[in-house]
């Protein structure tokens, strides 16, 4: 139990560190990865039933020539692929908005660090040190955030667009 303490108020004083603003980064980034796991196992685990369940629709359908086969087959394809792009422009977002709340927080620091400038009259070496802990600790986690989260938001479209082809290549019409 002491270490989950510990581990706590670690996180704790980090976070109150870097200000609000490292806060809000703080749960974007652990939604951003809840996405991300989650699209992970998506593609682990559930992609192949969509796609087989879909084969299997296509399979019983006796009419391949038609009009309405090929709408029907559009369909079946089309729902396949919205399964395997949900939620990659909520991750894409995600990766694009925490570099700007970082540059926020750099932006929150710094005024920081010039309200104690003006009120104290001084330099005081430790209320600007916690000023700049606040302009950087933000713009850091939010670059962290964004680059770790950006190859993701590669490999899951990839991985969407080759899945969408392969399935649309297996359901022949005629």
């Amino acid at each position: 139990m002491g270490f989950v303490n510990n581990a706590y108020e670690s996180i704790q004083a980090f976070v109150m560190s870097g200000g609000p603003v490292l806060f809000v980064i703080m749960i974007l980034t652990f939604f951003l990865w809840g996405l991300i796991i989650e699209r992970g196992l998506y593609w682990t685990t559930a992609h192949q039933s969509v796609a087989s369940r879909a084969k299997r629709a296509w399979a019983a359908r006796s009419d391949h020539k038609s009009w309405w086969a090929g709408a029907y087959r559009d369909r079946l394809i089309s729902d396949a692929r919205m399964e395997s792009e949900r939620f990659n422009d909520i991750i894409k977002t995600l990766v694009s908005v925490t570099p700007l709340l970082g540059l926020l927080g750099t932006v929150t620091g710094m005024v920081y660090v010039f309200d104690v400038m003006a009120v104290t009259g001084s330099s005081n070496a430790r209320l600007m040190a916690e000023g700049i802990s606040r302009a950087t600790l933000p713009t850091m986690a939010g670059l962290f955030t964004s680059v770790s989260g950006v190859m993701f938001t590669y490999w899951f479209d990839r991985f969407a667009q080759k899945a969408t082809a392969k399935l649309s290549d297996e359901l022949k019409v005629g």
